[in-house]
């Protein structure tokens, strides 16, 4: 687990992306959730998909949770650090995501995982809405 507090928890993911503003939730196909700003996705829980399986058993995984970045930079930061949970498929080349499985979601702190979905969401926000929500909480 990172610094900051407690590990994190799958319903952390839902917590603090309902708690940024003006966040729709819309539903895939399977009932899965798909956070939004002004119609554009954030965060997003992604039905199992053939590029996203158990190498050794080869069945899909049925927890991968989508995450914005703001850039390929942040991209690469994330998925080539092998320390961290995150990965990548081939379909997401060129995409500015990230994918975290459900059950590593633990690997982080509380913290980290609140940060990574408010990046999430002021990557997807308006210029204008990301400026009013950064004005009131400023870095630390």
């Amino acid at each position: 687990m990172g610094t900051g507090g407690r590990a994190a928890r799958v319903e952390d993911v839902h917590e603090s992306a309902l708690g940024m503003p003006h966040v729709t939730v819309t539903y895939g196909p399977a009932d899965n959730p798909v956070y939004q700003v002004g119609g554009k996705s954030f965060v997003f829980f992604r039905t199992p998909r053939p590029d996203a399986t158990d190498p050794d058993t080869g069945e899909r995984y049925d927890d991968v949770i989508v995450f914005w970045v703001p850039s390929d930079a942040d991209k690469q930061a994330l998925v080539r650090d092998h320390t961290t949970p995150f990965f990548t498929t081939s379909h997401f080349d060129g995409h500015l995501s990230v994918l975290l499985r459900g059950s590593r979601v633990g690997e982080l702190s509380r913290h980290e995982l609140v940060e990574l979905v408010q990046d999430a969401w002021l990557s997807r926000a308006s210029a204008r809405r990301a400026a009013t929500w950064l004005s009131a909480h400023p870095p630390a």
